[in-house]
């Protein structure tokens, strides 16, 4: 009989009923008190002693099967085979990989395999472990691999060199006009006066990003004599400074910058991010290197920016497509240099990369946690049932404080204050951790944070988040009385957010089964923690609240709630509106320049 992957889907024996508790681990081993361990099928075997030690004994001493179905460096494969039986089956059709799967507990591959839903229904349930050689899980259907108990774990370090020295080639490669210069002469032309090209030294570089890879960019620009600043809402003032590099405004950046190099995660927020409106705010003749995901340019729009001249040129080693259409006008033009996904491709990146998901690959096998799993691991069905409010609360929370930061400020401090009548031993808060630390880091972030993640992660970012515990009167049942979220040291969005004593503040409970916003900073509000939000500080008079609904109902935006919290009557108030779509940024300029409305910000839940 073959392994398959870990659930609680068995039904035991009666003898085994009262000393074994079904697990959630994602372990190739589960283990249960005095027997072997083993690993059972989403089966549901016949209540006999006779069928669970059938499976024990097929498991003693069996190795796991590892699918490669991309080319992995030699030292990664060396490493599989010390443990696994290692099967290399490469430019497999979707339906030859189905068929593989079902003999496989663990698959490894790089950006041009898909992993679908059908894949992981095709797998039987044996399916245990996704090793993603590289950083981006596009090709992964993440909320699949999750319902089917099988852990999706990457390799997100290995190649970060590479990609910064591939996007420093492309920065210089485009200012001195190489590719079409090299391509000119090999077509026997001699054209020296056409290829004239720009100096980086004292121009300003802007990087739109400043992880690993950014940063990495960053110090090499800083050597060509670059004056380099960076956009990150989410890095470390003084990590910047270190180097010589300021964190600026979004706005700053793109209007100040010679060159500019995205280096920014693929996500809701950042997707076709440079657009028409954002190029029309830059400085004319601007040059554009992009080594990180092609769906942050509207591709279009950059060939109108391109054609108009207000951007000079674009290296580009991404795009939306991949491999882009042969006729693709964007490829095609005369100013633009394009590489076929060329960041990792250098052979100690590619060693590196095969040497760390191998590693990644093997410990999940044997039970480990993985520092770079990427979708949530299996909860008890339980823990969840009591705390899935708290934790939609959690995730929430943090979503809101990191939206309601300023840009070019780092996020370094928070703190997070559970209000409990609970006794420490009777509330786990790993979880809720984990979740805010999930909603404070994905907005802006390409990591995925889960509870097996999420300390590493924090870690990793300079992220300090510490926990404090208020002990209230109150019903045993009820696992928490509000959650509260802290961000010191960083400037608002919304000055109004800020408490008496310096930090961005957000307080929450959960009502009627529902996550709701009950404080931020000083004002009492109550509002569901669902679609998107309008926060307003207003002089508190009458008529606000009928202006700013007529303008939005113009609009044909729906509001799914409204409420005022004031300070006292005719004094400072804060209005939070619910809305069901995004208003338009002329709606929002309107409500913003009523006479009344102090300050204002919309925030995406």
């Amino acid at each position: 009989m073959a392994a398959s992957c870990s659930t609680n889907l068995i039904t035991f024996p009666p003898s085994l009923r009262k000393s074994a508790s079904p697990s959630y681990s994602l372990s190739w081993q589960a283990s249960l008190p005095s027997i072997a361990s083993f690993a059972v099928s989403r089966r549901v075997f016949p209540r006999t002693t006779k069928s669970l030690v059938v499976v024990v004994t097929a498991m003693m001493g069996a190795k796991p099967t590892v699918l490669v179905a991309e080319k992995l460096g030699e030292a990664g494969l060396e490493l599989l085979k010390g443990f696994a039986n290692v099967d290399c089956s490469y430019n497999l059709s979707p339906e030859e990989l189905c068929t593989k799967i079902s003999l496989c507990d663990a698959l490894i591959v790089r950006s041009g395999t898909k992993v679908t839903r059908e894949l992981f229904e095709s797998s039987g349930g044996r399916l245990k472990v996704v090793g993603r050689a590289g950083v981006g899980i596009d090709n992964v259907d993440l909320s699949a691999a999750t319902e089917h108990g099988c852990l999706v774990v990457n390799a997100p370090t290995a190649n970060t060199i590479a990609a910064a020295e591939h996007g420093v080639a492309l920065l210089t490669a485009m200012a001195r006009n190489i590719a079409p210069a090299d391509a000119s002469v090999k077509a026997g032309k001699w054209q020296r006066s056409k290829y004239v090209g720009v100096s980086l030294v004292g121009k300003t570089l802007a990087v739109m990003g400043f992880g690993k890879v950014g940063s990495e960019v960053a110090r090499r620009a800083k050597g060509l004599g670059m004056q380099v600043i960076a956009h990150d809402p989410y890095a470390p003032a003084d990590r910047a400074r270190a180097i010589g590099v300021e964190l600026v405004s979004f706005e700053e950046a793109i209007s100040t910058a010679d060159f500019i190099s995205l280096h920014m995660p693929l996500t809701p927020a950042t997707s076709k991010i440079l657009n028409d409106e954002v190029f029309s705010r830059m400085k004319k003749g601007v040059r554009i290197v992009n080594v990180a995901r092609g769906g942050v340019i509207d591709e279009e729009a950059l060939i109108r920016a391109l054609d108009s001249g207000i951007v000079a040129q674009a290296a580009l080693d991404v795009f939306i497509e991949e491999p882009p259409p042969k006729d693709s006008q964007l490829v095609q033009h005369e100013n633009v240099t394009a590489t076929p996904h060329l960041g990792a491709s250098t052979m100690e990146a590619q060693e590196g990369v095969a040497i760390e998901i191998a590693e990644a690959v093997v410990g999940a096998l044997k039970g480990e946690l993985a520092a770079t799993a990427v979708n949530a691991p299996m909860v008890p069905a339980e823990v969840l049932s009591e705390l899935a409010p708290f934790i939609v609360l959690a995730e929430k929370l943090g979503r809101l404080a990191v939206q309601l930061v300023a840009g070019g400020s780092g996020v370094k401090s928070v703190k997070v204050t559970y209000a409990s009548s609970r006794g420490p031993d009777d509330l786990d808060t790993r979880v809720l951790r984990a979740m805010i630390t999930k909603g404070l880091i994905e907005p802006i972030s390409s990591v995925f944070v889960n509870l097996v993640n999420a300390d590493f992660t924090a870690k990793q970012r300079g992220l300090r988040i510490s926990e404090e515990r208020v002990v209230m009167d109150g019903s045993l049942e009820i696992p928490l009385e509000f959650i509260q979220v802290q961000i010191a040291n960083v400037e608002s969005k919304f000055a109004s957010a800020i408490s008496e004593s310096g930090e961005i503040k957000v307080e929450g409970r959960v009502k009627y089964g529902m996550p709701h916003l009950t404080k931020i900073g000083s004002f009492g509000v109550d509002v569901s923690l669902e679609g998107s939000l309008i926060l307003l500080r207003q002089l508190d008079q009458p008529g606000i609240i009928g202006k700013v609904g007529s303008i939005l109902g113009e609009e044909n935006v729906n509001v799914s709630f409204m409420t005022v919290g004031r300070t006292a009557p005719r004094k400072q108030a804060v209005m939070t509106i619910g809305v069901d779509e995004e208003p338009s940024k002329e709606a929002l300029t309107r409500i913003g320049n009523l006479p009344a409305i102090e300050e204002f910000v919309f925030l995406k839940l």
